[in-house]
């Protein structure tokens, strides 16, 4: 008895199809079918099993790397492996390599079917950044026919944040189900999700024409608004993280200019402009990097801080010597002057760069975000934005507290004549804080290079922002200047979410003239100011 069952496995091994360990050769053939239905029908065959050759496949039909030769019984379709053809059924090599072959192409609807079933396989991955990658791919529209390998993947799964997502898209696929506790378990899980997409199908379930049971209908309605709570939130989170962003730019903008007007009382409308030489000093720096320093590129912006600091410092100084200088205590002459000299910046800008805008990439490990909600990532490019700015304040306080010049620039700034009187160089301070400020906005130039775009006409948009921050935060004043630059971001950001850009700018001026009429002196007032030098 035992010889026969013996017997009876050896013909069995012997009988068992040549595919048994790869893939069905009469499902791979079909992805060569000109019929686009039969395509997608062998996609979701092949994605039903989880396994490497499978994967090889389709990644190949995606690349339009997968190639049929032969007709008819004749038939075979492979793929390349450097120099090899590789059988897509068995994965085995094909020896001789095919002479004659032709690519199979697939369209945006099959491309997408596509996409979906990589996705799926890939929930197997043994990297937990490519796994999150497809939860993620999937989770706004999960295919039924995926239903099986995403019950297989939530089993396997160990890491507790995509075994999460994975519950959610389960969750999903279960709110067809012909049973009613399961529906009812399914809408009750998606209560923790953040999705517009989530919401819009537990919206549709609340709905008797969609859902019979008047129980399931009930949960639905409290999990959507559970959802819609979260995505209300996350919307609020990103507004205020983007408001903090522009205020951090604003920052860097108006500290210089509170030195400057601040010391010399000057409107300078070419502040604008040395943003924009910043930026542009970035610009030479990186193509610096890409050409002599390839394999440190990443590190070009740390080497263009410095750039555009003494870059921007310079063309301050040349203002300072050559024109303002000369223009002191005459406010209208000093406006329309630098004015002018911010049209021959630009027009500088447009000579030595082209008008068209340049091309300043981010580094890699300034790419991507921190996700903190399904509907809300930061960046990272704006989180070293705020950092950024946060410690060029420190470095500014510092400065303006702790050394011999900050003492200079402040008496300057409260009493001129008095600080002339005890033997401070007001003139030389003048130009020293001229750099100073000239060189903290070249330094926002660096950091607006990370996230717009870099032309002639940059900094026209923020001149008159940096303006309204100096104002309202106070002349002369650190502090204020923080506090006016992250409120008017955030407020800024918040109207725009309910009211659109062009009605948030025009609330924000009135909002700035009512604050000015009731408090001209700003949030931060200087004790002991001369209000005529």
């Amino acid at each position: 008895m035992t010889l026969f069952r013996l017997l009876i496995l050896i013909c069995l091994a012997i009988a068992a199809p040549a595919w048994a360990d790869g893939l069905d050769p009469a499902v791979v053939k079909q992805l060569a079918d000109d019929d686009n239905d039969v395509k997608i029908d062998a996609i979701h065959k092949l994605s039903s099993d989880a396994t490497p050759q499978t994967l090889h496949v389709l990644k190949a039909l995606g690349n339009d790397a997968l190639y049929t030769t032969g007709e008819d019984k004749t038939l075979r379709v492979f793929y390349m492996d450097k120099d090899k053809a590789i059988d897509a059924a068995s994965g085995e090599e094909i020896t001789p390599a095919p002479d004659s072959t032709d690519s199979i192409t697939i369209n945006n609807r099959i491309r997408s079917e596509l996409d979906s079933a990589l996705a799926g396989l890939r929930l197997f991955d043994a990297d937990d950044k490519v796994r999150l990658a497809a939860v993620k791919a999937l989770e706004d529209d999960p295919g039924e026919e995926l239903a099986p390998l995403i019950k297989k993947a939530l089993a396997a799964e160990q890491n507790l944040h995509i075994q999460k997502l994975l519950i959610l898209i389960d969750a999903q696929l279960n709110l067809k189900s012909t049973d009613t506790t399961v529906r009812l378990n399914a809408v009750e899980a998606l209560a923790d999700s953040s999705s517009p997409n989530v919401r819009n199908l537990l919206a549709a379930m609340t709905d008797q024409t969609n859902e019979p049971d008047a129980k399931v209908r009930l949960a639905a309605f409290d999990s959507m608004r559970s959802v819609e709570k979260r995505i209300a939130w996350g919307d609020a989170t990103a507004r205020i993280f983007s408001g903090i962003s522009l205020g951090s730019i604003l920052l860097l903008a108006a500290l210089g200019l509170a030195i400057t007007y601040g010391v010399m009382g000057v409107i300078n409308m070419a502040h604008g402009e040395l943003l924009m030489v910043g930026a542009y000093a970035t610009y030479f720096v990186q193509g610096i990097f890409r050409k002599y320093f390839p394999g440190a590129v990443d590190f070009y912006v740390i080497a263009a801080i410095p750039v555009a600091f003494f870059a921007a410092a310079l063309v301050g100084v040349i203002l300072e010597r050559t024109v303002i200088r000369f223009l002191y205590g005459r406010p209208l002459e000093t406006l329309l002057a630098t004015w002018g000299i911010s049209l021959m910046l630009i027009q500088a800008a447009r000579v030595i760069f082209g008008a068209q805008n340049v091309e300043v990439s981010n580094p890699n490990w300034m790419s991507g975000g921190v996700e903190l909600m399904n509907n809300i990532i930061l960046p990272w490019n704006r989180i070293f934005i705020i950092g950024f700015s946060m410690f060029v304040l420190m470095l500014v306080w510092v400065l303006m507290k702790k050394t011999r010049l900050g003492m200079f620039v402040r008496a300057v700034t409260q009493n001129r004549p008095m600080a002339g009187c005890v033997g401070v160089p007001t003139a030389r301070i003048d130009t020293l804080a001229f750099a100073l400020g000239a060189g903290i906005a070249g330094l926002g130039g660096v950091a607006l290079s990370q996230i717009a775009n870099v032309g002639p006409d940059m900094g026209q948009g923020y001149i008159v922002d940096s303006f309204m921050v100096v104002v309202l935060g106070g002349v002369g004043q650190l502090a204020g200047a923080v506090c006016a630059a992250l409120g008017l971001g955030i407020f800024t950001k918040l109207l725009e979410g309910w009211l659109g850009a062009v009605i948030a700018k025009i609330l924000v001026l009135v909002f700035i003239i009512v604050f000015i009429q009731k408090r001209p002196q700003g949030l931060f007032a200087l004790k002991g100011r001369f209000v005529d030098h």
